[in-house]
């Protein structure tokens, strides 16, 4: 194991006063990799399972500037906590929280038994049935908490989901883009007075583990009251985008893509299904734009070419909004042939 003491005094004081450790245990650290907002760490002390500590960071790990205010650490718990009464088997357990340390220690899911959901498209393993799980998980935590005031008290932010989400995602790729960020703005706008259930915020396949009892959801730290269309078009970006990372899955990808939507807007009770699905189209491009021109780049797209073929889809799109979202995947497909 290699040993990682961030701020040893600071984490070991909070894992004793979560009863985590004791006074006189030694704990060990591994920082795990993959997320560009947190610190995370595995930890195992003597006599007690292995487990997660994770810490926000008010300076993200990208290129560009890109703060965000440290105590989405704890709506992230309350989303998780809020997930767990509906979907339990869909969350890690929370072990412990310090509100002082501006950390929380969560239950570790072992590799061996638990796969990343982005590792498996990456190798092209695109299963239908899996899309369908998780759009089915999500669906579920939006149904529950659409309407419901007390959850939505609990989530005071849209400050917070504008710093992270809005502004970064597309804010920022209006100002590469200056043609089309009127149209950008006015999805800003949109979603951002948009209220409907709680929203998660990073519904993407590296948030995602597939276990025996299906997905579970990582990385709440995003989470919002608001438009549920975000969560549903985020996750779908990503099934479209990861047909240049791995172009022999194409089909595959797509399939789950269409197999996402008609398993999540099945279920779609709180709302009409087809304004939803309208509201998720036309955000859509504007996300499948931002991961090539946004503060977050994904980092497997590393061409111009391939950059050109994301801007030649959705620029368009952006300009001539769609309303369903087989529109997008046409395009896309089309793009890709």
């Amino acid at each position: 194991m290699t040993l990682v003491e961030p701020e040893p005094g600071e984490v070991r004081a909070a894992l004793v006063r979560m009863g985590l450790a004791r006074e006189q245990d030694r704990p060990e650290f591994e920082r795990l990799t993959g997320g560009v907002s947190s610190d995370i760490w595995k930890v195992e002390v003597p006599g007690r399972a292995a487990f997660c500590v994770k810490r926000a960071l008010s300076q993200l790990r990208v290129a560009q500037e890109w703060k965000a205010p440290v105590e989405r650490n704890g709506y992230e718990i309350a989303w998780m906590e809020t997930a767990a009464i509906v979907v339990p088997e869909a969350v890690p357990k929370i072990l412990g929280v310090d509100t002082a340390a501006q950390l929380f220690a969560m239950e570790y899911l072992d590799p061996s038994r638990f796969v990343l959901w982005k590792a498996q498209l990456r190798d092209g393993i695109a299963l239908v049935a899996t899309a369908q799980a998780a759009a089915r998980a999500l669906a579920r935590v939006h149904a529950a908490t659409a309407g419901q005031v007390r959850v939505a008290e609990r989530f005071p932010t849209d400050d917070i989901f504008h710093a992270i989400r809005l502004e970064p995602y597309l804010v920022a790729t209006g100002h590469r883009h200056p043609d089309v960020a009127p149209m950008l703005n006015a999805l800003v706008e949109a979603t951002a007075r948009t209220k409907r259930c709680l929203v998660h915020g990073d519904v993407s396949p590296k948030n995602i583990l597939i276990g025996a009892q299906g997905p579970v959801f990582l990385d709440a730290e995003c989470a919002w009251y608001g438009d549920p269309a975000f969560d549903v078009a985020f996750c779908l970006n990503h099934l479209l985008l990861k047909g240049v990372w791995n172009r022999a899955a194409v089909g595959n990808l797509l399939a789950c893509y269409d197999a996402f939507a008609a398993a999540y807007f099945d279920r779609v009770t709180w709302e009409s299904p087809s304004d939803l699905e309208a509201r998720t189209a036309r955000l859509l491009p504007g996300l499948f734009l931002a991961r090539v021109d946004g503060k977050s780049p994904v980092e497997y797209i590393t061409q111009d070419s391939e950059r050109d073929l994301v801007r030649g889809t959705a620029i368009p799109l952006l300009r001539q909004p769609p309303s369903r979202l087989t529109q997008i995947r046409d395009a896309w497909k089309r793009t890709l042939q």
